[in-house]
């Protein structure tokens, strides 16, 4: 996933407001009693750019991925930064940690991105493992309506200076997936233009599977949220977060 891209996969993301993100992430750690200075482990962090920012926020953070190729990119921006972050290909569902940490984060989309029920019961697992008594999970993924109706089967496309790409969905009813595949042109230095395909799949997964998946693993105070608020999530949202804790021993 991501192999071939990872060196452009922030530009095709620079649009998204990581600051308002890790904005977020702060507050519900703050909300949830992290300390600053605590422990936190992002599972998913991809090329780092919520990692570096909530290192940048006082958290001492370890970023999980299962791309080795969008770590090597991750490790070379906290670098530049000039922080000293631990980044580990690990696949999420066998989450290991060397010590139990006071948040575990799962982050853009990355629940969607285990496709069947027995995969994210095992990461739900792991989680908790990897957490200290009172420690919190906390974690967003794209809704249903999103996955089903906004992605579905449709086409997107868009065009920079000297990046395109074209990305085509299809929805699969029985199995609650949608197929992506992306198709990114991006512009050399000969003024020709690199080729680059990938496809992915995510599978939509309801608040109702999520909790039960949550109370099995040990997890206590559940709750759900609105994209980027603190509210209960309104009909519509294209995505949700999630918020529990190990109970205290």
């Amino acid at each position: 996933m991501y192999t071939d891209f990872a060196a452009v996969y922030d530009r095709l993301m620079q649009d998204v407001d990581y600051d308002a993100w890790a904005g977020y992430y702060a507050a519900l750690l703050h909300k949830n009693g992290v300390p600053q200075g605590g422990t936190v482990c992002e599972c998913a962090c991809g090329t780092g750019s919520l990692t570096i920012r909530l290192q940048a926020a006082g958290y001492r953070m370890t970023g999980i991925d299962l791309s080795r190729e969008m770590l090597s990119v991750a490790q070379q921006k906290a670098r530049g930064n000039g922080q000293m972050i631990p980044f580990v290909q690990q696949d999420m569902t066998g989450l290991h940690l060397h010590k139990r940490q006071n948040a575990v984060l799962c982050t853009c989309d990355g629940l969607n991105y285990l496709l069947t029920p027995e995969r994210v019961r095992r990461f739900f697992r792991a989680a908790y493992a990897a957490l200290k008594p009172g420690g919190l999970l906390a974690f967003d993924l794209s809704t249903p309506d999103k996955l089903r109706g906004t992605l579905g089967n449709h086409t997107l496309g868009s065009r920079d200076e000297d990046i395109a790409y074209v990305w085509q969905n299809t929805w699969n009813e029985r199995s609650h997936t949608v197929s992506m595949a992306l198709s990114i042109f991006v512009r050399e230095q000969n003024g020709r233009y690199l080729r680059l395909e990938e496809e992915q799949t995510q599978r939509a997964h309801t608040m109702e599977e999520l909790k039960i998946y949550m109370e099995d693993a040990g997890f206590a105070h559940i709750r759900f949220y609105g994209d980027r608020t603190m509210r209960a999530p309104a009909a519509g949202t294209s995505r949700w977060h999630g918020t529990a804790v190990r109970p205290k021993e």
